[in-house]
């Protein structure tokens, strides 16, 4: 069958590289996890309990890769780092169940969540998404996978992000009020999930701003780091 004539150019297909292995691992979407440490939530003013997850989306071509050196974002005095887990699943389905939760992933990451902090506030109060402050251009600062069958499912261990080399962000993964595997079964209920999917899954306090020349740093104990540079 011949190639299809595309009346523009097709996209590049994002992907984040692979530890320990030349193959590349196709994204398809990004869903993150809001407010999924306890400490976080108060400090941006929210209940820590228990209260059902809520996820909102990056897209693929946020991603940008560690070692980039990445302007700092336009429209915005006020942009802040978030140091998460990566979740990357090898396949997907509807209504997955917890307990199959984990057979559905490939491997874990490191990335960042960057967010326009000031275009976020003025979104809360007019009650209107969080497009503009989180899925902008190079706004997924990531690292390379490490598949899970080398690593297993990490549930605990040092989260951590320092900016100029002093530490801001430093949490544990065991303080994540929605596990991994919660957190694809309830994804599971409102989306079809699809191999190449990646899961930000929360970051702990500590969040704040940056500015130009900053480098930020960060980690998840037996996962990986990131590293990104302001311009």
């Amino acid at each position: 069958m011949a190639n299809p004539a595309y009346v523009i150019p097709a996209p590049v297909i994002p992907t984040l590289p692979v530890v320990g292995s030349d193959a590349l691992f196709p994204v398809h979407r990004i869903y993150c996890v809001g407010r999924n440490f306890a400490d976080h939530a108060i400090e941006m003013g929210h209940d820590p309990n228990r209260e059902p997850p809520f996820f909102f989306q990056k897209n693929p071509d946020n991603l940008v890769a560690s070692g980039s050196t990445i302007p700092y974002p336009k429209l915005s005095s006020d942009v802040h780092y978030e140091i998460e887990m990566i979740v990357a699943l090898k396949s997907g389905g509807d209504d997955i169940p917890v307990e199959k939760a984990l057979d559905h992933v490939f491997g874990y990451g490191v990335g960042i969540d960057l967010t326009r902090r000031d275009l976020q506030a003025v979104q809360k109060k007019l009650g209107r998404p969080w497009d503009i402050a989180k899925a902008y251009e190079q706004s997924a600062p990531a690292g390379g996978l490490v598949p899970a069958e080398k690593i297993g499912h990490p549930s605990a261990g040092r989260i951590w992000l320092s900016v100029n080399g002093d530490v801001k962000q430093d949490g544990d993964l065991n303080q994540m009020i929605w596990k991994v595997p919660e957190m694809i079964a309830t994804l599971s209920t409102f989306f079809t999930l699809q191999p190449g999917d990646l899961i930000f899954a929360g970051t702990p306090a500590g969040v704040g701003p940056l500015v130009s020349g900053d480098v930020l740093k960060g980690g998840v104990a037996g996962v990986g780091e990131v590293e990104i540079t302001f311009a």
